[in-house]
């Protein structure tokens, strides 16, 4: 699993020097892949403001990593967990999310450097918000079609009392006229005997030996029957006690659950379309809002902790689980300087805490990228 933790260490002589060698030490170890992070020059503000404003964004980073995961999990369900179409629509400006993350550029366009911390942190809130309920009801629509339609499919494709007989019976079978009607009876296999005995006698208005086997599976089979239309309610209820199970059947009646099937059918095919694309372009929006989200987290915490002017390099370094711990050792000794007493805690460094790991404090600022958000490989 990929770990990708972003940086900041002030522009100080010492830490560019720790930079350089931080650099050359992992390009000999493979330790990690290490890249600039572009940050614009953003308006720090009051400065007695960039605590909540910091409280703020991590609640926001919260919020915002848990709609990706549902958009990506929704995305999954739609796409029937087939891992190659869910990768190729979860996309943040067209590209792969590792491409957009290792070249992120700030979208001035979108995010106005000139406004206020608080109010880039509103648009990134209002976005996140708005995909997050309008995802609900459309997941909600879409699945109401797709239930509807797997439940009709279950009655067609279920057990002899439920299944479609349009296959089974033909207009051959069938006696209809102004006083006599033809009925199907599910019989079950142990009962056949019985059946044969007895139908005749469930009503004298039955005409003798007109039952004939249609069809049969392995529980029972599907028997056809002639009588007089005015002895239907008798024979039917005479039949209930006797544990066999008369089927309401028409051609009709069977036309119209096939022509409902259809119209489910093609209803669910054109929503998946319309879904598939919302979720193509929201999926995006979040992701693409997410990272510019940790741009700002990234420059308030190096704000408070390294001061004014702003000063600071961000990094993004991509290892994986096996190498974290490693790469923590060299990172905690190269940066030591900037705070002696930091240590980091004995918990696993890649947490999946969205931001910044809180259960560790570095000596230099450091955020981490879950990658699990997608949670496809």
């Amino acid at each position: 699993m990929t770990d990708l933790w972003l940086i900041s260490v002030p522009l100080d002589k010492t830490s560019l020097t720790s930079v350089e060698k931080l650099k050359r030490t992992i390009a000999k170890t493979n330790l990690a892949s290490c890249c600039k992070f572009s940050i614009p020059d953003l308006k720090v503000g009051i400065l007695d403001n960039l605590l909540s404003t910091s409280d703020d964004l991590f609640k926001l980073d919260t919020l915002t990593e848990s709609v990706i995961k549902k958009t990506c999990q929704c995305m999954k369900e739609v796409m029937e967990h087939s891992t190659d179409k869910v990768l190729e629509n979860a996309l943040a400006n067209g590209v792969d999310l590792m491409s957009y993350v290792t070249k992120f550029q700030w979208d001035k366009a979108k995010y106005p450097t000139a406004l206020p911390l608080s109010s880039l942190a509103d648009i990134i809130n209002k976005e996140v918000s708005q995909v997050e309920t309008e995802l609900k009801s459309r997941a909600a629509a879409y699945n109401s079609v797709k239930t509807s339609l797997q439940s009709l499919e279950h009655k067609l494709d279920g057990n002899l009392l439920t299944c479609c007989l349009s296959d089974i019976v033909r207009k051959e079978d069938l006696v209809v006229s102004e006083y006599l009607t033809t009925l199907l009876v599910v019989v079950s296999r142990g009962s056949y005997l019985q059946w044969e005995r007895t139908y005749e006698s469930l009503s004298e208005f039955v005409v003798p030996r007109s039952s004939r086997k249609l069809h049969e599976d392995g529980e029972g089979g599907v028997f056809s029957v002639t009588l007089f239309k005015r002895a239907v309610c008798e024979f039917k209820a005479k039949a209930q006690e006797s544990k066999f199970t008369v089927r309401e059947y028409s051609f009709d009646l069977e036309e119209k659950r096939q022509q409902e099937m259809k119209q489910l059918s093609v209803h669910k095919k054109e929503q998946y379309g319309i879904f598939v694309r919302w979720l193509k372009v929201n999926f995006s929006q979040v992701f693409i809002a997410w990272i510019h989200l940790k741009a700002l987290r990234v420059f308030v915490e190096s704000v408070l902790r390294y001061g004014l002017p702003v000063n600071y390099q961000a990094l993004l370094l991509q290892t994986d689980s096996k190498r974290s711990k490693k790469l923590r050792e060299e990172l905690a000794s190269l940066f030591m300087h900037l705070d002696p007493t930091a240590t980091a805690s004995k918990t696993d460094v890649s947490c999946d805490i969205p931001g910044l790991c809180q259960q560790e404090y570095f000596s230099y600022i450091c955020f981490h990228i879950n990658t699990n958000v997608l949670e496809i490989s």
